[in-house]
């Protein structure tokens, strides 16, 4: 059996095609728990050898306050967000597990990912098939020791299929941020990819040709460290959403 998360789902979305994209409207997401956990284990992380012993320590949730209060005192802000948002991969790949982040989705680790967000997910089989979970109560670009505060939440998403795009990559869209991504062994290839995302995106929605994008890309847009903890690595591209207004 492959590791991997428990997740709600598969979800069928009745009439989604192979080619279309999937609109996941994150509509809301709650604290299941008063308390979540961070680990750390050998062999693991941004660190693998670093940290011969396993550790971990309980995180107390303060909902009323939204934070997160660690054992020696500090407090986190906590932006809940889910570690895990997925359509089911291409019928001839078979199974695969949860952990690595792919072109549909998975295990993403995007801290971005929260309320009020637009996730653009590319659908691979009939009827979608949307998967999430993996609870993140707060997270650092990175997830660098392989764990966010992991802990139980409570989602509500609406689901759209959209016949009018396509796209190889999930992409998504804050109310001040269109967001690019890529996922990768290797972190630099990922860049390569979420940045051409990134200008295919700005293309698309200005007058700009594609080699004033790019400048347009290295002024204004945040390349960002997903996760590099996952086998496959994560880039995300930002770009405020003022920089797509027509340019001339």
């Amino acid at each position: 059996m492959l590791p991997g998360h428990m997740c709600t789902g598969p979800v069928a979305v009745r009439g989604a095609r192979p080619g279309q994209v999937l609109q996941v409207d994150i509509e809301d997401i709650a604290l299941h728990y008063d308390w979540g956990y961070t680990a750390i284990r050998p062999l693991k992380g941004a660190l693998p050898y670093d940290f011969p012993e396993p550790r971990m320590i309980h995180v107390m949730l303060e909902r009323n306050r939204m934070v997160g209060r660690l054992p020696w005192g500090t407090e986190i802000p906590l932006r809940p967000f889910f570690g895990v948002m997925a359509n089911a991969p291409p019928r001839a790949w078979g199974t695969v597990s949860s952990i690595q982040p792919r072109q549909f989705g998975g295990n993403m680790d995007n801290k971005e990912l929260i309320a009020g967000t637009t996730l653009y997910l590319p659908v691979f089989t009939e009827n979608a098939l949307f998967s999430v979970g993996d609870g993140h109560a707060a997270q650092g670009d990175g997830e660098v020791c392989v764990n966010a505060i992991e802990t139980g939440l409570i989602g509500r998403f609406r689901l759209t299929i959209r016949d009018d795009m396509t796209l190889p990559w999930p992409t998504a869209e804050t109310p001040t941020h269109v967001i690019t991504m890529a996922f990768d062994p290797d972190l630099d290839d990922c860049v390569v990819v979420a940045l051409r995302q990134m200008l295919d995106l700005i293309e698309s929605r200005t007058t700009l040709e594609r080699h004033e994008a790019y400048m347009l890309a290295s002024l204004a847009a945040d390349l960002r460290v997903t996760q590099v903890v996952n086998d496959y690595k994560g880039i995300h591209v930002m770009l405020e959403k003022q920089y797509l207004q027509p340019a001339r």
